[in-house]
């Protein structure tokens, strides 16, 4: 005699929708809802706008470089200017006009038409460097000085030629620091020379005059209204490297 008992239905849940049996009720998980997708343009050039890989693969160019376009062509840089003509810094100008300073007897003005800031930098570094090796710690007070004598002088000429004086700021600036060469080579004869002693003074007196007179034929040349007022020029060149002499020898 056989006894009967009651089993309860099985049901085989299919793959990823597992059935959970409460009370004898079969009820099936929510099937996760996909996360919202925008819409896929149709038109769109840009591979990563489209969230699909093998679009993507498809446009690439090929190698970086291997285009035509803005961005996957090759740079030319033979048409590119050299880095200190980007600057402004042409250091072959800069070799003619410190090279004309050198001749105190015959100064070429043609160079100095075209005025810049790179070589008088150049020569209030070496300036400043020379006085290092001496002791002396001047970078703040020959800067300050060249730029109230640069001020000074270009006050001065421009109320001795009156109305026809075109001598801006720039170039004044630019003459009085290319001027600067003798006091520099003043500075690095000083440090051979013995601290005491007239052969000192003398030394200095002569540089002091190398300047002056290139930056008077300068001044007279680059600017108008001038040349009747060199003798008044002349002494306010005097005074602004007597002044950076005396630096060198105290």
């Amino acid at each position: 005699m056989t006894k009967e008992f009651a089993v309860p239905p099985v049901v085989f849940p299919s793959v990823g929708n597992p059935t959970v049996a409460t009370g004898g009720n079969i009820q099936q998980r929510r099937v996760p809802i996909a996360p919202f997708q925008p819409p896929r343009p149709s038109n769109s050039g840009i591979p990563f706008m489209s969230f699909d890989i093998g679009s993507a693969a498809a446009t690439t160019v090929g190698p970086i470089g291997g285009g035509t376009g803005p961005i996957g062509g090759v740079a030319n840089f033979d048409d590119e200017e050299p880095l200190l003509d980007e600057l402004g810094i042409h250091p072959d100008q800069i070799w003619k006009k410190t090279k004309s300073i050198l001749n105190p007897f015959r100064v070429n003005p043609t160079f100095h038409k075209d005025s810049d800031l790179s070589g008088p930098i150049f020569l209030y570094l070496s300036f400043c460097l020379f006085q290092l090796l001496a002791g002396k710690i001047q970078f703040g007070v020959i800067l300050g000085w060249i730029v109230v004598s640069s001020i000074f002088l270009y006050v001065v000429f421009n109320m001795l030629a009156g109305r026809h004086g075109n001598l801006n700021l720039h170039t004044c600036t630019s003459v009085i620091g290319y001027c600067l060469l003798p006091v520099v080579i003043l500075s690095a004869v000083s440090l051979f020379v013995p601290q005491n002693g007239a052969l000192r003074f003398g030394i200095a007196g002569v540089f002091v005059i190398w300047a002056t007179r290139a930056c008077t034929n300068l001044m007279v040349a680059v600017a108008d209204g001038g040349e009747e007022h060199r003798g008044l020029i002349a002494y306010a060149c005097f005074l602004i490297y007597t002044l950076f002499s005396l630096l060198v020898i105290f």
